[in-house]
């Protein structure tokens, strides 16, 4: 049974769906107005792997992930750039798309835009006065956070400390939240009932996830410095306009941290994805994100980062010199030693399972791998033999777990295996004919290529370097 830590109730609770096998699943994507940083990176590469893991499970998963392009920093950034709001966003929002490809995310169902939802937000702000829980001041709308009386249950703050960072005078309480803007000079605006403005940063991920998803969501996701506000405020205002519970299951992963201090374009202390994956390939990077709890803080270093290299090279060893296995033509095996690997392959896919259904424990799911890798490259470079089928089946095992982590992702991209393996044949038949400058050589020229090759007790070889 999948079990998942829900920051609403702040406990482990089995995971059960409004409706069965069918997940609706809303994820807070970026606000495009700037680079996507690598502590972006975890959320979004966390996601992918919930993402991947439902679907394995048998769930029917319909994932929403908004893109912002409306707020103040796209306003300023737009100005700066001498830019209109759209063209900035459309300029971001390409790079955020480029950076997901990169590290092979998979894309969500839809990726609703905030200005594109504007109307619907005007009609849910509009609902919302009628209700008695927003009003109207001076042309701007706020919510009357003390009409809602659940509100302040996520982040589970004292009252007192439940106050937006946005003052002004027009709020009847300065715990009340904007949902509408008046506008402001040089600023984008549209018309609405309270006069020309724009939608606060809050009402869009209601409107949009609701509008896509129906009153009610399985999960809600993102990082933790959305619980307060944000995440807050969501639930007040959707709830206050649906009557209904907004979110079943609220997850949110811990931040990424330099020098133990919190990632952020604030403090400067950030690297962009773009500029970690001009040196690191995109299964390092997601192989040192999962290697802590999503929901812990984890440190960012170079140390860290060769640590995964590490992990990845041994699993990309073990990939090789169990691949194509079954075409080997070896009745003399050791029925022992492929009778230990089989019962190792039956417990390395249950154990995977119980460590992603607890919680999505990754670093624990990760270890399984690795005991699977060390028995398949402890058996092939000592030259031992086991049944084909089962090696396959160890291949395969390795390969389709690992890719629900996404870490076994087109190592060998832009490359023919066939024509790599057909160069190697050639370098088989140089050893043999003890031509070893040739067979050197092509060893060496490939190695120019970023690939390793490798000479086992009974075979050769070989992967992409990461």
């Amino acid at each position: 049974m999948l079990k998942l830590f829900n920051d609403l109730t702040g406990k482990k609770e089995d995971f059960v769906p409004l409706e069965k096998s069918k997940v609706k699943m809303y994820v807070c994507g970026p606000t495009v107005y700037d680079f996507s940083h690598i502590g972006h990176a975890r959320s979004y590469v966390f996601f992918d792997i919930m993402y991947r893991y439902l679907k394995f499970r048998g769930f029917d998963v319909t994932y929403i992930q908004n893109l912002t392009d409306i707020d103040d920093k796209i306003i300023k950034r737009a100005h700066e750039e001498n830019l209109t709001i759209y063209e900035l966003a459309d300029k971001y929002t390409e790079l955020y798309f480029r950076d997901m490809k990169k590290l092979r995310a998979l894309s969500a169902d839809y990726f609703p835009r905030a200005t594109q939802h504007i109307p619907d937000m005007i009609e849910a702000i509009k609902i919302l006065i009628q209700k008695g829980f927003a009003y109207e001041s001076n042309g701007n709308v706020y919510f009357a956070v003390d009409s809602f009386q659940d509100y302040g249950k996520l982040s589970r703050k004292p009252f007192e400390e439940l106050i937006d960072s946005e003052d002004s005078p027009d709020k009847r309480n300065p715990k009340d939240f904007a949902l509408w803007k008046r506008k402001k000079e040089d600023e984008p605006f549209w018309e609405s009932p309270w006069g020309l403005g724009r939608p606060g940063w809050h009402i869009e991920c209601s409107v949009m996830s609701t509008k896509y998803l129906g009153s009610t969501l399985d999960i809600h996701g993102g990082g933790q410095d959305l619980v307060f506000p944000h995440h807050e405020n969501e639930i007040a205002q959707t709830e206050a306009y649906t009557g209904k519970k907004f979110v079943r299951y609220w997850i949110h992963n811990g931040f990424l941290t330099v020098n133990k201090e919190k990632m952020s374009k604030s403090l400067k202390n950030f690297f962009t994805i773009q500029e970690v994956l001009e040196k690191r390939s995109p299964e390092n990077l997601r192989c040192f994100l999962i290697s802590t709890h999503y929901r812990k803080p984890m440190e960012f270093s170079d140390e860290n980062l060769d640590h995964a290299q590490n992990v990845l090279e041994k699993f990309f060893v073990a990939l090789e010199a169990s691949r194509n296995a079954h075409l080997i033509d070896n009745k003399d095996y050791s029925k022992s030693l492929t009778e230990d690997l089989k019962k190792l392959i039956q417990q390395t896919q249950s154990e995977f399972i119980l460590a992603m259904d607890d919680d999505f424990n990754t670093p624990l799911a990760l270890s399984h791998l690795q005991t699977l890798a060390r028995e398949i490259n402890k058996i092939t470079q000592k030259g031992e033999i086991v049944n084909p089928e089962i090696m396959e089946q160890a291949h395969k095992l390795l390969w389709e777990l690992g890719s629900i982590l996404g870490i076994f992702l087109e190592n060998k991209e832009g490359i023919s295996d066939k024509l790599v393996d057909l160069i190697l044949t050639i370098r088989q038949e140089a050893r043999q004919s003890k031509d070893y400058a040739l067979s050197d050589k092509i060893r060496d020229e490939l190695n120019k290529l970023n690939l390793e090759v490798k000479d086992l007790p009974n075979k050769t070889i070989w992967y992409k370097k990461i």
